[in-house]
């Protein structure tokens, strides 16, 4: 038995379907039929968001750091006392 690796038909059920894959995109350009297209930009914008906004909250997030490194280097920081408790009855609460 010998097998026709170089042909236009490949081995097995793969090979037929490239050929018919070929054939199929060969008719359609001469035919002048409807060609496919893609259009990444609205989806890549979408996708695009969820950084912009990350970033916009980085730059919020490092300007409260800062001001609260200023105040406890100054000695201005005051905690919520309340707050702390909470956080940590709530930490001890969960075994950590």
């Amino acid at each position: 038995m010998s097998f026709k690796i170089n042909g236009d038909q490949g081995i097995g059920p793969i090979g037929g379907l490239k050929g018919s894959r070929k054939a199929d995109s060969a008719k359609k350009a001469k035919s002048g039929g409807p060609k496919d297209t893609v259009e990444f930009s609205a989806a890549l914008q979408e996708a695009n968001r969820p950084q912009q906004a990350a970033s916009s909250g980085d730059v919020a997030r490092q300007e409260k750091l800062q001001s609260l490194k200023e105040q406890i280097a100054d000695g201005s920081y005051r905690p919520d006392l309340t707050k702390v408790a909470a956080s940590l009855v709530k930490f001890i609460a969960e075994g950590k």
